[in-house]
């Protein structure tokens, strides 16, 4: 079976995730937050090292404690707990803007009603949010309580789907994402946690952009980028 995209498949994604397995082990748990506190974690994550983004979302949930004391404060009180993040501004604007869309459409800020759509339509209902996309649209879905199979693309993970040959150079991350949420339809939502983190631990450490050590990526027997 192939991506559609690439050159592999399913059985390459199982193969994947196995040796992967000690990568992932070493990244430590993930928490579930829930899906308005995931939707904003990922909203102001984009560009932005990990324990900076974290960081800033903590000083966020410190600062207003919930979702409606957020859009209460607007995007310059905002601003002010996540001024570190790559394009903080805009990402402030966002945030309360999306939280505003919210809570006009469902007079609230509980998502669990996205759990119950076809995952198709819950991520088209999150598109529609301001500044939200396939990559966060997904974590909002797969990395909260939801846990909904769909899986998390960013750009390290983009770079090991694209070098290994899953995806074509130049594929887009919504692709991406569609691609391995297809070809691994008996997968729960936690597989596909578990395949983002292993494959962006890698991309970070190991499958660098500008330093790729080949010769210790467990996935270099597959790899058609790798060199020798």
């Amino acid at each position: 079976m192939q991506s559609g995209f690439g050159f592999c498949g399913h059985d390459d994604i199982q193969r994947w995730q196995r040796a992967l397995e000690p990568i992932r082990a070493s990244a430590g748990p993930l928490p579930r937050r829930s899906p308005i506190g995931a939707l904003v974690k990922s909203m102001i994550s984009g560009r932005t090292r990990d324990a900076v983004s974290l960081a800033a979302y903590d000083r966020l949930v410190a600062a207003f404690a919930t979702p409606a004391r957020v859009l209460a404060a607007g995007p310059g009180e905002v601003l002010r707990c996540i001024g570190a993040v790559t394009h903080a501004e805009d990402k402030a604007r966002y945030v309360t803007r999306a939280l505003g869309r919210i809570v006009a459409e469902r007079r609230g800020f509980d998502l669990g009603f996205l759990g119950d759509l076809p995952l198709d339509d819950a991520l088209a209902w999150l598109e529609r949010l301001p500044g939200v996309g396939r990559k966060v649209a997904a974590a909002t879905l797969n990395a909260s309580t939801l846990d909904r199979p769909v899986l998390i693309v960013d750009s390290h993970v983009l770079r090991v789907l694209q070098r290994t040959g899953f995806v074509r150079r130049g594929a887009e991350g919504r692709a991406a994402s569609e691609a391995v949420t297809r070809a691994m339809p008996e997968w729960q939502g936690r597989d596909f946690l578990d395949f983002h983190i292993g494959t962006k631990k890698l991309g970070q450490t190991l499958c660098r952009f500008d330093a790729a050590d080949c010769a210790h990526c467990p996935l270099r027997t597959d790899c058609r980028a790798r060199s020798d």
